[in-house]
């Protein structure tokens, strides 16, 4: 099953290929490198203001502040980086509308967009203003939130191969929960993911040739739901281990590691967009 654009919306062809030969993208395409380099300078202030206030929610990072001080710092920056991405991919997109129109990675990466809007101002930075307390409203827009999230990285998994997009958010995921946390906890963490990462090479590149795509791929997938698994159950030991006085309340912390990972899953997406 493909899930590009054009499976779900196959009447709008002929609009689509009309759409760099006018307003706006027709003006944009002479200048789309310089115009793409505004989005990605948007994403980087997204992810770097997004990453420091969950990681407060979480309980670590900027923990001499709390979240509402942080909030107040870093919350502007978040604003201007979601204007950004989304004006600036508005714009390139409709100078790139026929390639996007096909692309499995733009559908995720839609998804994904929508995903983080929701769990960025429907959830941390509310959440950060109550200094980690949840109301109703914050976990109604969590859950909505979490299932678009989920829809988005089944587009993921779902795709013709292991994309490197899937795995661009599995190690950003990996490093913030060995990032976040402690002890003994960090360890048998740490020790998990490196015996899971020689294992995954030794089948990749041993057991299975690099070019055998039709047993590589299963294998690759095999193990990127291992380290799914692997890493949801290291962010789960770190939330109950931690105090709950350093960030709020467990919801918070789940919260936090999903408004993370939302943006980093909508940039990967970008860079599967180059490989689609």
């Amino acid at each position: 099953m493909t899930i590009a654009p054009q499976d779900f919306f196959p009447h709008l062809a002929d609009w689509v290929a009309n759409l760099d030969d006018v307003f706006p993208g027709k003006q944009i395409k002479p200048w789309f490198a310089q115009w793409e380099v505004g989005h990605i300078v948007s994403l980087i202030l997204l992810g770097g203001s997004s990453i420091l206030l969950n990681l407060r929610l979480i309980g670590v990072g900027l923990t001499e502040e709390s979240p509402a001080e942080v909030r107040r710092n870093v919350g502007p920056w978040v604003h201007v980086g979601v204007v950004g991405v989304v004006l600036t991919g508005l714009l390139i997109g409709s100078a790139n509308a026929e390639r996007l129109y096909t692309s499995e990675a733009f559908s995720a990466k839609m998804v994904g967009l929508l995903a983080g809007v929701i769990l960025t101002y429907g959830v941390s930075l509310p959440l950060a203003k109550a200094d980690g307390r949840a109301s109703a409203g914050m976990r109604i827009a969590g859950v909505l939130g979490l299932a678009i999230f989920a829809l988005a990285v089944c587009m993921f998994f779902s795709a013709k191969l292991a994309n490197p997009g899937l795995w661009h958010v599995l190690t950003a995921g990996g490093l913030i929960v060995l990032y976040a946390t402690r002890g003994r906890i960090r360890w048998i963490y740490l020790g998990v993911m490196l015996a899971l990462i020689a294992a995954q090479q030794v089948m990749t590149h041993i057991v299975v040739k690099a070019d055998d795509y039709e047993h590589l791929d299963p294998v690759n997938k095999t193990f990127a739901f291992v380290f799914l698994g692997v890493i949801a159950a290291g962010a789960a030991a770190q939330i109950v281990a931690s105090n709950r006085g350093q960030g709020g309340s467990a919801f918070a912390k789940g919260m936090a590691y999903a408004g993370i990972l939302v943006w980093v899953m909508t940039a990967a997406a970008g860079r599967w967009l180059a490989f689609a």
